[in-house]
């Protein structure tokens, strides 16, 4: 029976007052309620801190500073991997002092063979995952959904980032690419904090540092606040925490947290400014021979409303520092995804973000500045106000961008966001995105407007039912222009369970967002088991699973279908094999053009493919990774490989080199494309740092050149060195198309310090 429009809307809409009502478990909302109120009696791990009136000297050395003295040690760790819900093999003790403005987390990693200790890289940000290294997540609002996260490895690099909805959303499901992206982790987000770490025979230690002014809290005096601790000694593949946690989770589950008292924060005032000054060299060798030079200013500033409630502002916006995209080769029919990665636009993403992420994102920051063929639009200014207000979960952004002759009118960019959260990872919300042009160039009727409501509803300890609903406004578009998504999830330690169905109609048009196709209804699901031996082939884990997903258009044509069945393999050695096998199917609507003179017809194609993936262990100094598909492809055969190699000496020189390559042969011909993208980086400290990434593309037929020098201060601002080079390939040899050289210096003022 199919539902009609406003049906649907019923049924999504009685789903979220559900929710609202208080559809949670009673004892998850009485432990939550007592612990806001503060009663820990449902807490049985507690950490205190002790005011001083004196600082820590922050030198990493804490068992010969005083200033921890009166602090009681915070002590016994437990395993997830390799031996889950065993005591960590090596003692680690947290003291936690503050003065007037600022926490500190004194950490002492014991170790009693402090040689083997291992430091894979000393980038602001790096990975914490191969290396020894030490992180705290603090859950300010006491909400057991968010919270910041600060880490840091023996080489002392500064690793922070904000969890939302604890982390849904980063896990195996989503690529590193995207985090930071308006994932449920965002690694993009950068405080002003400092850290200092010091080896000795004992092991080694850390000093944090973390304004209160950085983080956000709740306007009250006395404040209890969420917390746990991870450490990983690499060697072991050793991952353990404070609160003892179930192996399918990690460090984001703050539901389970310890709880964090003794602090008596005073009123905290919050103004900084962050001006930037640009020089820029461009010479466009296929339209003049002379080098344009370029000069530029601006600013953001940042105001603290509240504890919990922060004003952003920016004024002729510039990311001349940030990394270019990496390149991707579309042999397919459907948009390809290229992540968010603007600081403005990356900090607070979380907020902004509803839909399903990669496929059907409601809001898309990338539509904001960044014109057809990723041309730059300049924006002009705007401005942020995110945070909480009085227990609801508020974002509004406006930015204005400028008129390009030719390419685009100005437009003004609207977006307001209003969830809360409710007891047990529970929540409910709405969306408003707006586009309207503005200016000289912009039409009439020239706006397009989306609106959406959604919600998360806990059930228990391991379930959940998420979904959305939304609708699209635009000029010269009437009817068909909603979209939904309903689910529901379960994971425990052995099994992990996911049950999805989504819509999208004909004229659903979200265009400050991101569709990877439109007019489509999609089922998927995932069955995955964990399983870990005893002692069989030196195997740590066994993951066998099976997932489907499958597209059909309203007309009942399916136009998708792809059948996995898989088996993970991972060994105690960190080495992990992957064998699979793929059942597909391509419904072909309309002959599109796969490759210059190579045309795939309309009709159904199935086929069966071979997957194997294989990597060694990741912290190994050198390490490799596979990944190959062979079988069928839309009539006729692909193989698909792809391979990295890492490579890295102590802390301070990466490099990885990765190769993807496509040898296709349809019945209208064969073709073949090439990938190689190359990173290197070499860190003289944590805060210096040179990187290149070098990617050839011959379906694009270009080389390209990405280097960047930065030597940073605080909050990622400092001094940046970018110089940017494409060459096209001829018959000849190379061309240069374009070159450019740009010098830029940030700098962050904190005014009422």
């Amino acid at each position: 029976m199919r539902l009609s429009y406003h049906a649907k809307c019923v049924m999504v809409g009685v789903f979220v007052l559900g929710m609202i009502r208080g559809g949670v478990m009673p004892s998850a909302q009485a432990q939550m309620t007592q612990a806001e109120n503060g009663d820990l009696s449902l807490r049985e791990q507690v950490a205190r801190a002790v005011p001083v009136d004196q600082p820590p000297v922050l030198d990493g050395e804490v068992l010969q500073d005083p200033a921890y003295a009166s602090a009681p040690a915070v002590t016994g760790f437990w395993q997830t991997t390799p031996d889950e819900g065993q005591p960590a093999t090596q003692r680690t003790e947290i003291r936690i002092v503050y003065t007037h403005d600022a926490l500190y987390f004194g950490v002492v990693c014991y170790d009693t063979d402090p040689d083997k200790i291992i430091i894979s890289d000393s980038r602001r940000d790096a990975s914490l995952d191969e290396t020894d290294a030490f992180l705290i997540i603090l859950d300010t609002y006491l909400d057991r959904q968010n919270g910041f996260v600060f880490g840091t490895n023996p080489a002392g690099i500064e690793y922070d980032g904000q969890v939302t909805n604890e982390g849904e959303g980063s896990g195996m499901m989503r690529g590193r690419q995207q985090r930071g992206s308006g994932s449920g982790f965002n690694l993009n987000w950068d405080g002003s904090w400092d850290v200092r770490t010091k080896m000795a025979d004992y092991g080694w230690s850390a000093e944090f540092a973390i304004p209160f002014r950085t983080l956000r809290f709740k306007r009250q005096k006395e404040q209890i606040w969420g917390i746990n601790f991870q450490r990983n000694i690499r060697r072991r593949k050793e991952k353990s925490y404070w609160i003892k946690l179930p192996r399918q989770f990690n460090l984001y589950r703050l539901s389970m947290a310890g709880t964090l008292v003794g602090l008596s924060i005073p009123s905290q005032r919050n103004l900084k400014f962050m001006p930037y000054v640009l020089g820029k060299a461009v010479r466009d060798f296929s339209h003049s021979s002379a080098t344009d030079w370029h000069g530029d200013f601006g600013a953001d500033a940042k105001y603290s409303i509240t504890p919990s409630l922060t004003l952003d502002l920016t004024y002729n916006t510039d990311f001349a520092q940030v990394e270019v995209d990496e390149q991707q080769i579309n042999i397919d029919r459907f948009n390809l995804f290229f992540p968010e990665k603007r600081p403005f636009f990356l900090e607070n993403a979380g907020i902004f973000t509803v839909g399903s992420a990669g496929e059907v994102d409601l809001f898309f920051s990338r539509r904001i500045g960044i014109g057809p063929g990723g041309v730059a639009i300049p924006i002009l200014g705007g401005a942020r106000l995110s945070g909480k207000l009085v227990d609801v979960n508020v974002g509004l952004l406006n930015m204005q961008t400028e008129t390009v002759e030719g390419l685009a009118p100005a437009n003004n960019f609207t977006v307001a966001r209003a969830y809360k959260e409710l007891p047990n990872r529970s929540s409910a919300g709405v969306l408003f995105v707006n586009r309207q042009g503005t200016g000289e160039l912009a039409e009439e009727e020239d706006y397009n407007r989306t609106f959406a409501v959604d919600g998360r509803w806990g059930i228990g300890e391991y379930g959940q039912i998420s979904g959305f609903l939304a609708r699209t406004v635009t000029p010269g578009l009437s009817s068909e222009d909603h979209a939904f998504k309903i689910g529901a999830s379960y994971n425990s330690e052995a099994w992990l369970l996911l049950a999805n169905y989504t819509e999208v109609a004909d004229n659903f048009n979200p265009e400050v967002g991101f569709l990877q196709r439109r007019g489509f209804r999609k089922p998927n699901f995932l069955i995955f088991h964990r399983y870990r031996p005893k002692n069989f082939l030196g195997l740590q884990e066994l993951r066998p699973h099976v997932s489907y997903r499958g597209y059909w258009k309203f007309s009942g044509f399916q136009e998708t279908g792809f059948l996995h069945i898989d088996n993970h393999w991972e060994f105690k050695t960190g080495d992990e094999i992957h064998t699979g096998i793929n059942f597909t199917r391509e419904g072909v609507v309309q002959a599109f053009e796969i490759y210059p003179g190579i045309i795939v017809p309309e009709g159904t194609y199935d086929h069966v493919e071979a997957q194997i993936v294989a990597f060694t262990n990741q912290g190994a100094p050198i390490s490799f990774r596979i990944r190959a598909n062979m079988g069928g492809f839309f009539g006729g055969s692909r193989v698909s490989f792809n391979s990295s190699l890492k490579m890295r000496k102590g802390e301070t020189f990466r490099t990885e080199i990765a190769w993807s390559r496509n040898d296709i042969s349809l019945p209208n011909g064969r073709f073949e494309t090439n990938l190689i993208r190359a990173r290197i980086s070499y860190s003289f400290s944590p805060r210096v740092t040179l990187q290149a990434l070098i990617q050839y593309n011959d379906r694009a037929e270009i080389w390209s050149t990405n280097l960047r020098f930065s030597w940073l201060r605080s909050a990622n601002t400092g001094l940046f060195i970018v110089y940017n080079e494409t060459q096209d390939i001829l018959d000849r040899g190379f061309g240069l198309r374009d070159r450019s050289l740009i010098l830029k210096y940030s700098a962050l003022i904190d005014v009422l310090r």
